[in-house]
Formats: structure tokens, C-alpha cells, sequence
């Protein structure tokens, strides 16, 4: 049961070119961002940061960014975020062989090596406290310019904030990114638990 209920869409209409924005992305207007809309600066700036993080004028593929986005949230334990990336990496075209893999990174054929010290990084970057080692840091450099490791940290660092925000307000997990989350890691035991 969520802390703070979602609003309905309607109860702020000046936000609605922000829920928009979502519903190009994820096909719905999240929850947690109805239940933010009681602070509606929040949600327009949420918006803000959501657009220039995942700008789709980067140069890091958008469907990995969502799949960073997925194991930050694994190492947080936001169920809501980690089904919501994985709709979001799927919706911008991470096979499902990916999906399925993307908690076997390390071993599997369908992650390249590049992708795996990307994984590594944004794992060791949402760890508390901070794991990033120097060493690590120039390992990723050499594979990664530094305009695409900022995207990656951006990621790492909005993911930081929503994995916060949903667990705390208990955010109710739509139906749509459940459905994905329990096909591609069903075998893996996913659970939506009480909340997402």
C-alpha cells in the first residue's frame, strides 16, 4: 500500500506537457510521478533532469542508459525502478536474450566488454559508500570518452533519487512494467513484493 497515494493525472493540469513527456518514454504516466505532483516544481524539474539524461542526442545508446539505470536500482532495492528500466531498456530496444542477462552481465555473450566496465562502474558508483577506485576509473576511460562516462554517472545519479523517492513513498508498481520485469527475470525470482 503506498505511503502517499498517486494523484490523479488531472488535479494538476498545468503539468500535463511534463506527463507527456512520460508517456513518449514508458507509454503511461508513472506513479511516482503522480504522487510528486503535489510539489509541482518537483515534478517539472524531475522532468528536466529525466530529458537531459536520457537527451536521446547522447552519444550512450538509450536503451543502455536504461539498463544502468536497472542495476543501480538492483544495488538501491527499488523494485519499482528496476521494472521500470527494464520496460524503458526494452521500449528502446535491449533484446530480450539482454534483459533475461542483464544480472549475468559479467559471463554473458550478449554483454560486451566495454558494456560490462560500464555495469561495473555504475555498481561500484551506487554503492554506499562510494566503491569507484581510481584504477577502475581509468580502466573505463579507456573504453568510454568522458562525454559518455558523465551520461553514464548522470544516470547512476538520477537513479539515486527516484530509487529514494519510490521506496519511501512505497510507490505502487504499474502493471506494464511488471509484466516485462516478470518475463525477462521471472527464472530469476523477481517479485514486485508489496510495492515496486
Amino acid at each position: 500500500m503506498p505511503r502517499l497515494a498517486p494523484l490523479p493525472p488531472d488535479t494538476t493540469p498545468a503539468l500535463q506537457p511534463h506527463f507527456d513527456f512520460f508517456l513518449t518514454t514508458l507509454g503511461f504516466t508513472p506513479n511516482s510521478v503522480l504522487t510528486m505532483q503535489r510539489k509541482p516544481k518537483l515534478v517539472q524539474a524531475l522532468a528536466q533532469l529525466n530529458g537531459a539524461v536520457m537527451d536521446p542526442e547522447g552519444e550512450v545508446d538509450l536503451g543502455f542508459r536504461r539498463l544502468i539505470g536497472h542495476v543501480v536500482s538492483k544495488v538501491a532495492g527499488c523494485l519499482y525502478c528496476q521494472a521500470h528500466t527494464l520496460l524503458g531498456a526494452k521500449n528502446f530496444g535491449i533484446s530480450e536474450a539482454k534483459l533475461a542477462d542483464v544480472w549475468t552481465y559479467a559471463s554473458s555473450p550478449h554483454y560486451s566488454e566495454r558494456e560490462r566496465l560500464a555495469l561495473d562502474f555504475a555498481l561500484a558508483a551506487a554503492s554506499q559508500p562510494n566503491a569507484v577506485t581510481d584504477e577502475q576509473f581509468a580502466q573505463l576511460q579507456q573504453h568510454w570518452s568522458d562525454t559518455e562516462i558523465t551520461e553514464i554517472l548522470g544516470v547512476v545519479a538520477m537513479f539515486a533519487f527516484l530509487n529514494r523517492w519510490n521506496d519511501t513513498m512505497a510507490t505502487p508498481l504499474e502493471a506494464s512494467p511488471e509484466g516485462v520485469a516478470t518475463q525477462a527475470l521471472g527464472a530469476q525470482g523477481w517479485t514486485a513484493g508489496k510495492h515496486g
